[in-house]
């Protein structure tokens, strides 16, 4: 009988056994999530170490720092769900990332304040990708009634197309370097347009630059710029291409338009902006605009088509401009020249 009374006893003992599998199932999925809290915490601080330090090198951590704004999303949402679940440790790195990488992002959204006066010069850039809608094109043109135009993916036949529908009549002023695929690229004016032969020697695509003689004898420096995307085995070759461009003059402002396969994260571009420039879209508040892909599946991303003007040049507006038939937005800018030099 002592035996049947201690089996209750006995009972209670193997309930008990019986639940620590549970227990330490439960355990592994916990260890499990904290560590791919930390996995994916450790890569986002180790992005915003590159992009802070200009660090990335080759192909892959070129074409990762594309896509930093999304990384301050990410880390910002990170931090907040890791916060709400208690992960102190690894949220308070996120949102460390967080803010540091928007403390450089953030800014291209605040428009900057310009300086009154100079003369007013609107440059519109389009990457046609030799399939632009010619009409829509010259539409844009029409509307928009840019001084110069930096057409990138220029072919022979869509110079054809292009005169065709109107854009001889509205720019008949031109330094053109049309080709076939995407090497081509031109310089179109309302106004006298001179060659710049030997300002600097292009690498990858062909890109022309021109003086642009404004009414009331002001003038600027324009140059249609593309190099080849940072690739796998191009990456050198684009960080040698925008290394290239000139920099800024002391003498006549100095415009880069066009489709620098580069966005504001990437050093190549930051390194060319203190040789003399300003983002004519972030200094308007428009630097987070994304111009590609366009006309896709995917929504526009990135932001990698670009105004570049001297610093000592006025900003009043940037618009970033859909454009039928290819796969880059437009971007247009009204610009003001310094009264003086």
């Amino acid at each position: 009988m002592s035996v049947t009374a201690d089996t209750p006893g006995a009972g209670t003992q193997d309930d008990s056994d019986g639940a620590a599998p549970g227990r330490t199932r439960h355990g592994r999925r916990h260890g499990w999530r904290r560590l791919a809290a930390w996995m994916v915490v450790t890569f986002l601080a180790l992005w915003a170490v590159i992009r802070l330090g200009g660090l990335e090198r080759g192909w892959f951590l070129t074409q990762l720092v594309t896509f930093t704004p999304y990384a301050v999303v990410v880390a910002g949402a990170l931090a907040v769900l890791l916060g709400l679940r208690r992960n102190r440790p690894p949220a308070v790195v996120a949102l460390v990332t967080c803010v540091a990488l928007a403390c450089v992002v953030v800014p291209r959204a605040v428009p900057a304040t310009g300086e009154p006066g100079g003369t007013p010069l609107r440059v519109l850039t389009v990457n046609l990708f030799a399939r632009a809608d010619a009409d829509a094109v010259v539409r844009l043109v029409r509307e928009y009634d840019p001084d110069v135009f930096s057409a990138l993916e220029i072919t022979p036949e869509k110079v054809a197309e292009l005169d065709a529908a109107g854009l001889a009549e509205l720019m008949p002023h031109r330094v053109l370097q049309a080709d076939e695929g995407p090497k081509g690229s031109g310089l179109y004016a309302r106004h006298p347009l001179t060659a710049l032969d030997g300002l600097f020697t292009p690498i990858g695509h062909n890109m022309p630059a021109a003086t642009v003689r404004l009414p009331g004898g002001a003038s600027a420096q324009v140059v249609a710029v593309h190099p080849n995307p940072p690739l796998p085995r191009k990456a050198a070759e684009w960080n040698a291409a925008l290394a290239a461009l000139p920099p800024a003059s002391g003498d006549v402002p100095r415009v880069l338009a066009g489709d620098f396969n580069a966005t504001l994260d990437h050093r190549a571009l930051r390194d060319l902006l203190d040789r003399g420039y300003v983002d004519a879209a972030d200094r308007a508040g428009e630097g987070l605009v994304p111009t590609w892909p366009n006309n896709r599946a995917v929504p526009p991303m990135i932001t990698i088509d670009h105004v570049l003007v001297d610093e000592r040049v006025a900003v009043d507006m940037v618009r970033v401009l859909d454009v039928p038939g290819t796969d880059h937005r437009g971007v247009v800018a009204n610009l003001r020249l310094p009264s003086r030099p």
